[in-house]
Parts: C-alpha cells; structure tokens; sequence
C-alpha cells in the first residue's frame, strides 16, 4: 500500500528537505491553506479537503471534499480519518508544526491516535521528525545528532537508550517530569566503529513522543545552491564512512537533557 502524506497550512521554510522525504508513489491529500505549498512542494494532490475559510477553493479537476466550517474535526484530522477509510496505514504529516500551538499539539495527538489503531505516523517539519514510540524498539540514524523522548500518555517505565550521551536503563519517565530532552550520539573520530543509540521499553504503560532534529545551520555548497543540512555534532561537522549506523533507543526512559 502507498503511503499517505497530508499537506497541513503551517509554514515551510526549507522545501528542498521536505521534497527529498517524499516519494514518487506517495498519495497527496492537501488540507486548506495547505495548497499554498503545491508548488514548491512539485507535488499533485490525489485529493483536497477543507472547508475553505483559510484558502480559496481552488476548483482543480482533483477530487475535492468541501467540510462545513462548524464540525468537531479540523480538517487535518477529517484528511486522516479518510484515508484510513481509503486503506491507508502509513502516514506522513507535513505543515502541520507551526504558530499555531493548538493546531500543533491537535496534530502530534493525530500520531497517538494512529498508534492506537496499529498505524505507522510521522510528523517532519523544517529541521526535525516525529512519532510515536509505545512497545517496539526504535533506533535513530545516523543523519540525526539530537532526539528527545516526552512521555504523552501514562507513565512510561524500563526505558533503556543505549550509545547516546545520556542513556539510560529500566528508567521512568512521567508526563509531569520530562527529562529526556535534547539527548545526543557521542562523537567517534572519523573511521571508527559507530554503534546504534536507540531506545526500547518492555512494557506499555504510557506512549513516548520521540523528535528527531537535524543541526539548523545550512551549509553553501562550492557551487552556491542550497543543500540539505547536514548534522552536526556539538560544533564538529558530522563524518560519514560509506554507510549509516544507527543508535538504539528503547523504552525505559530517556536520556537526561542537557544542562
């Protein structure tokens, strides 16, 4: 099955890193204001829909579904809902991130509820992904220097990362006391063996809420273009030898946030 990417309104800044996450057989839904991004985005929508108080209705030969203004879902959420009727389980989440901070926490709660129904979901925004982390092992490549963990539902016990700056192992993380922020993979000389960080729980007491970040510095290329940013580690540019490793995480707690 295609994977289902949904276009929020939220603000992109660096298209080019978004347009490198999207595949050529991704089905496209875009919400509202999320056309304004269609044409740097150089994607063709399978389906748009909104009610349309953000956006033109664009009248495309596209199919549309026109929402009422006054309805429980926004529009994000309804774009979810039918694709999951549609037979979509994998989702990613683009323009959803932004000022708008109910909006925001609205769509990562879109991530719980894809969890929940044993549906894979990502959030990207400009420099960093998102999902859901409950009772699988996960691992963060190489092309990612920093990841937190956030507890979202419950209390998330035997949280174990493993090959980071701040592991931990059979740790405790609560929603009211968040301290696997801002975790880092240590610094190997170029050349050397790299292991995984990553981290795994034993047990599904509660769901974390895993965020992934690229540097934000973007570097100029020695022919001037813009390219994607690469990761830093701390001040020192990241080196790579060939191919990714990645670092293990699990689910026992979370690494401690930097000072």
């Amino acid at each position: 099955m295609k994977r289902c990417v949904i276009v929020g309104g939220a603000d992109i800044n660096n298209y080019s890193y978004i347009r490198n996450c999207l595949r050529e057989d991704d089905y496209i839904i875009f919400c509202d204001s999320g056309l304004k991004h269609m044409d740097a985005l150089q994607v063709i929508p399978g389906l748009i829909v909104g009610d349309f108080d953000s956006h033109d209705n664009p009248h495309f030969d596209i199919e549309t579904i026109v929402l009422p203004c006054e309805k429980d879902d926004t529009d994000t959420v309804f774009a979810v809902k039918e694709a999951l009727k549609r037979g979509f389980d994998d989702f990613l989440l683009i323009g959803v991130v932004g000022a708008r901070l109910d909006h925001t926490l609205g769509n990562v709660s879109i991530l719980l509820y894809l969890d929940s129904l044993g549906k894979k979901g990502i959030i990207i925004d400009d420099y960093s992904e998102m999902e859901i982390i409950s009772n699988k092992p996960a691992y963060i490549e190489d092309s990612y220097a920093f990841f937190s963990l956030l507890n979202v539902t419950g209390t998330a016990k035997g949280i174990t990362i493993e090959n980071a700056k701040y592991p931990l192992e059979n740790a405790e993380i609560t929603c009211e006391y968040q301290y696997g922020i801002s975790n880092e993979s240590p610094q190997f000389p170029e050349g050397s063996h790299r292991l995984g960080c990553g981290y795994r729980r034993r047990r599904r007491t509660g769901r974390m809420l895993a965020e992934r970040r690229l540097d934000r510095r973007i570097r100029r290329g020695r022919t001037g273009g813009w390219h994607r940013p690469r990761l830093v580690q701390r001040r020192n540019r990241r080196s790579h030898s060939g191919h990714g490793h990645r670092r293990h995480v699990g689910s026992h707690g979370s690494g401690r946030s930097r000072p």
